[in-house]
């Protein structure tokens, strides 16, 4: 084999083993073997691998396993992919599906240059991509909790005849509510403990983020974003660490389509189609910009919150957001005129939003 060859190492990764195969650049694809899924086991085949004296490229799927996999190979100075698998070619008709031929297909497909590699972050920005995401989770906890005690409520014809759920208002009335038995009593007493927990950790996750975020290298991103109406800080630290470098994107289109937030297309001959949102992509990124987007059916006015927010900004930065909240907010005025369903405007708001996002963060510099 010659030194300069090339060797596409094809992996099926799980939690407990690592299926190889091997695709030899103009050569033939054999199967290496199944290695058990710890480091160890790894770095073993990896070298076994290396003492060939080629040129490695290693590719896996973007799994529950993470990243690891990846910082350690290209720490050993090699080449890695990592793959979504909604991006991976798929040959009609095949129903057939085996590790082993999962990690062939990876090797041939690398080797034919078929491939989409995935952003793969550092260490310190994944660990506060988790930690947002960890809010996320107790958000989610915190809604499933209060809508099992509003169930409860309901179920005994118990109604609160208040404007507004969750104010200090409705925290009293619960506090001084009794249940008829003394077995519901119990069950809604857990249910409001629940909750209380539940906010509670909500509390103690976004004031840490508060402390992550004054020395990461992108909190002049995240403040950057919190000049846009609607964006707040949840929202402009969820963006940047899903996003991460926002100027790894070319254009704007290419991070709407990245979030999911451009058509479908269904075109055939003189025939064009197009259907609802793709929503591929980032998920926790596209909620954001369409809970944001809401904020845009009221007229544009520069608020005194936001601007408290622009204070320490560049010019630039707060131009870019006057000239969204002008365009974004008649948009809403027109389309609303039209009698466009406003679920569909708000989903079109959060598109063109997420074009303005690109263009602060190509004017915000990482630390």
């Amino acid at each position: 084999m010659k030194q300069s060859s090339k060797i596409f190492v094809g992996m099926d990764v799980h939690k407990d083993s690592i299926d190889i195969t091997l695709a030899e650049q103009g050569g033939e694809v054999r199967r290496f073997g199944e290695v058990g899924g710890e480091r160890a086991a790894l770095l073993k085949a990896v070298r076994k691998l290396t003492s060939r004296g080629s040129e490695l490229v290693f590719v896996y799927e973007a799994g529950p396993c993470g990243f690891w996999i990846h910082r350690e190979i290209t720490a050993l100075g090699h080449a890695c992919w990592v793959v979504p698998p909604s991006l991976i070619p798929q040959r009609p008709g095949n129903h057939v599906k085996t590790d082993r031929r999962d990690s062939e297909n990876l090797a041939r497909l690398a080797r034919a240059g078929e491939l989409t590699c995935v952003h793969v972050p550092d260490v310190r920005d994944e660990a506060v991509r988790d930690l947002v995401r960890a809010r996320d989770d107790a958000v989610i906890a915190q809604r499933r909790a209060r809508q099992q005690l509003k169930a409860l409520l309901l179920r005994n014809d118990i109604r609160y005849v208040g404007k507004t759920s969750w104010t200090s208002a409705h925290l009293r009335w619960l506090s001084e509510l009794k249940l008829p038995q003394p077995a519901q009593q119990i069950a809604f007493q857990e249910y409001v403990d629940a909750i209380t927990v539940a906010t509670g950790r909500i509390e103690r996750f976004e004031q840490a983020m508060r402390d992550e975020v004054s020395t990461w290298r992108f909190a002049p991103a995240v403040a950057a974003l919190q000049a846009m109406r609607g964006i707040q800080f949840v929202h402009a630290m969820t963006l940047v660490a899903e996003l991460g470098d926002l100027t790894r994107f070319e254009s704007p289109r290419q991070l709407m389509a990245y979030l999911g937030l451009v058509p479908s297309e269904n075109s055939s001959g003189q025939r064009r189609r197009q259907g609802s949102i793709t929503k591929a992509g980032n998920t926790y990124a596209r909620r954001v910009l369409v809970e944001a987007a809401w904020a845009y059916r009221h007229p544009a006015r520069l608020t005194r919150i936001i601007a408290l927010r622009q204070e320490a900004l560049p010019k630039r930065v707060c131009d870019i957001a006057w000239k969204a909240q002008l365009r974004l907010c008649a948009k809403y005025r027109r389309l609303r005129a039209r009698r466009v369903l406003e679920t569909k405007i708000i989903v079109a708001l959060a598109r063109e939003l997420s074009g303005f996002v690109w263009a602060i963060g190509q004017h915000v510099k990482p630390r």
